[in-house]
């Protein structure tokens, strides 16, 4: 497959996400990433990576897969979601998501509410602009606040979004280490050497981890396997617009979205698993890619 001449695999990826970020083994990557984020509000010293496949214990309750999700030494908890496209109620499933997992910390069975909830936090990564947002704002700090006086009403949930297309700086402008973070994420993809100011600490390991020409054979069939992913996603896109008319453009394209997934998405998530099965990965790490159930994988 080609790669056209990329040097460091895209961090935006799914693919690309969780190989830098979502490995226990290099978990120190994410920990200096969520110490930069959060560099004066908390510093976290170690976490445990979590499952990310939240199934519902209630037949009403829908089950939900999280990019990824980790628990820190205090019991705290972070989904760390990355979001490409926009997508329509994007608050209302980040929401959600931040719902379940406190949900989850309450012990079944009992009848009373003394119980001391932990922290959830929820940092999404994105690649498209809230409509609302001021156009000079790429970080957005959200909490239970009171409304007359703006301070916090409750500490135990919060969310961090990142508009990475409104970080719009050069190498040269970078000043702090989440500035590298940020520049990193949106550039690391296109980048054909590993600039100056980030070939060093924590930031080298990452770029070495990066390299297309480093990674295992298995790796490079998954990264293989994403590229087609974002290839498909493309032509969803295209048969959305295709099917949009001048009366309804936005009708139309969430309309087209809509049936283009539908047509195609299980089914190129089944081929894909089944190429990935033939080279022995592992149930769940096939899980964990393509987000279909272990029971759809076993099947194949």
């Amino acid at each position: 497959m080609e790669y056209n001449n990329t040097r460091f695999i895209d961090p935006m990826t799914d693919f690309g996400f969780k190989h830098i970020f979502g490995k226990e083994k290099n978990k120190d990557i994410l920990i200096d990433f969520l110490n930069q984020l959060f560099k004066g509000e908390k510093e976290i010293i170690d976490l445990v990576y979590s499952p990310t496949e939240h199934g519902a214990d209630q037949r009403q309750l829908k089950k939900v897969l999280f990019d990824l999700l980790c628990t820190g030494k205090n019991g705290e908890q972070f989904i760390i979601e990355m979001q490409r496209a926009k997508q329509p109620n994007f608050r209302d499933r980040a929401v959600f998501y931040t719902s379940r997992l406190i949900n989850e910390q309450l012990p079944r069975g009992r009848d009373h509410w003394n119980i001391k909830l932990k922290e959830v936090h929820l940092i999404a990564i994105l690649e498209f602009c809230f409509e609302d947002s001021a156009h000079d704002q790429y970080q957005h700090n959200v909490s239970l606040n009171y409304k007359g006086t703006g301070e916090i009403f409750y500490d135990k949930l919060f969310y961090k979004f990142i508009e990475l297309s409104k970080f719009v700086r050069y190498e040269c402008d970078l000043e702090t280490d989440l500035d590298k973070w940020l520049y990193l994420l949106k550039h690391m993809g296109h980048l054909e050497k590993i600039p100056a100011s980030l070939n060093q600490g924590i930031f080298k390991k990452v770029f070495k981890i990066a390299e297309i020409a480093n990674l295992t054979k298995e790796e490079k069939e998954m990264f293989d396997f994403g590229i087609k992913a974002e290839w498909d996603y493309q032509n969803a896109m295209d048969y959305a617009k295709e099917i949009a008319t001048e009366e309804g453009l936005k009708q139309g394209l969430e309309k087209g979205l809509e049936k283009g997934f539908k047509k195609g998405e299980l089914k190129k998530a089944l081929e894909i698993a089944g190429e990935m099965k033939k080279s022995d990965m592992s149930i769940q790490q096939i899980a964990d890619y393509t987000k279909l159930s272990i029971a759809e994988i076993e099947k194949l």
